[in-house]
């Protein structure tokens, strides 16, 4: 198992891709643990996942909220340490409407969101990696460009600045920080297709949550031991490097 002995905390684990990466956690034999904001949701995805035989536990936070945050990863802390963070909540983005009709505010909302997000889910779990090293990861979207998206490409774009900033700050403590690059929902065959692609796609599909999920173990575990400041591109060729 990749993550044996690990601890695991998923933000945002009641949504499909969170659920998922903290199945795959668990599956590699992490102790997981679900927060997101509403306990029916998250008891239903650790039902399943200790119907599988793994471990997880579920907090109710408010990521908007730093000391509920703080408090939360200073208990997790305390009983086992915290490996890995992973960040898998939504940014509230208004979609469908061109920039040039966009209110302000409703542009800079999904910006705000996932800066304010990462950034609190990032310092208050590398406190407790310092001493012990640890991986920090965020799910992000792809850099095509696709209009009416509204503020979205700028949040990401955001996202992977802060991702980068916190790299460079935290290497040498022992953390490691990297964030999935999606083009969106998952590909025929999952729970939920989503939408056709809106780009071309060298692969002709969208990644699967089960994709998702085990590029987020692969980057979590120690056989991505080099791997920081970096974005994992699973755009299926949406998005050329």
């Amino acid at each position: 198992m990749l993550l044996q002995n690990k601890t695991a905390i998923v933000y945002g684990a009641a949504g499909p891709v969170g659920a998922a990466v903290a199945s795959a956690f668990a599956r590699e034999g992490a102790r997981v643990v679900l927060v997101g904001r509403t306990q029916q949701t998250l008891a239903k995805v650790a039902d399943q996942i200790r119907d599988a035989g793994g471990n997880a536990g579920t907090a109710v936070v408010d990521v908007t909220d730093r000391a509920a945050m703080q408090a939360h990863a200073d208990e997790v802390a305390a009983t086992g340490g915290i490996d890995i963070a992973f960040n898998g909540t939504s940014n509230d983005d208004v979609q469908g409407i061109p920039l040039l009709e966009m209110d302000f505010t409703d542009f800079t909302r999904p910006v705000s969101k996932a800066i304010a997000a990462h950034f609190t889910i990032a310092t208050v779990t590398a406190r407790h990696m310092t001493s012990r090293g640890g991986v920090i990861l965020a799910m992000g979207g792809g850099r095509e460009a696709i209009p009416n998206l509204g503020g979205s490409h700028v949040a990401w774009s955001a996202l992977a600045g802060l991702c980068r900033q916190l790299a460079s700050e935290l290497g040498s403590r022992g953390i490691r920080v990297a964030w999935l690059l999606s083009p969106g929902s998952p590909g025929p065959g999952d729970p939920d297709p989503g939408d056709p692609p809106a780009v071309t796609m060298l692969l002709g599909r969208r990644p699967s949550y089960a994709d998702v999920a085990n590029a987020a173990v692969f980057a979590a575990s120690d056989w991505a031991a080099t791997m920081t400041a970096t974005e994992i591109n699973l755009t299926g060729g949406a998005v050329i490097d």
